[in-house]
């Protein structure tokens, strides 16, 4: 499974309108709402369960990046949603930069080995200099999955989130 085995085009959003990273998150669970992949009647408790683990510690590793993720028994496939921020979100990152690109993620609750996989291959991903701006400058969503997809066809597989 690759990231762009996660995101279709619907899932990319490349003019988030939140100032901050709590905003980022309830537009992108809005997104996962209309596009199906989360029940409309779960939406709260999915909010709560991804912003109670950011309260913990944030997930706006540095660089530009946040990925805020989550396990929950409300979903039975990972599931995520993208978003670029033009202006930038104050995500509290580690750098104290602001955050431009946001991969939200949810693992099913239990799935420990794929949410670490998926975290740590996301990240991965998000750490490559030439990877960031070509997403920060597409001009838009059919653009920014087609630079996902590229990446994740690579020799590295540094778009792999989880090894059969």
């Amino acid at each position: 499974m690759t990231l762009c085995d996660i995101l279709s085009r619907e899932q990319v959003l490349p003019d988030l309108q939140a100032t901050n990273r709590w905003e980022a998150i309830d537009e992108l669970l809005t997104n996962l709402v209309q596009t199906g992949k989360i029940k409309p009647e779960n939406r709260e408790a999915i909010a709560a369960v991804v912003k109670k683990r950011e309260t913990s510690m944030s997930t706006g590793i540095g660089f530009g990046v946040g990925i805020p993720h989550a396990s929950t028994d409300l979903i039975y496939e990972v599931v995520g949603a993208f978003g670029r921020s033009k202006k930038g979100v104050n995500f509290d990152s580690l750098d104290n930069q602001p955050v431009r690109l946001v991969m939200l993620f949810l693992v099913p609750q239990g799935q420990f080995q794929k949410h670490l996989h998926t975290l740590a291959n996301i990240a991965k991903l998000l750490h490559n200099k030439d990877f960031r701006l070509a997403l920060e400058t597409a001009p838009d969503a059919d653009a920014m999955l087609k630079i996902i997809k590229d990446h994740s066809g690579g020799a590295s597989g540094a778009a792999s989130v989880v090894k059969k």
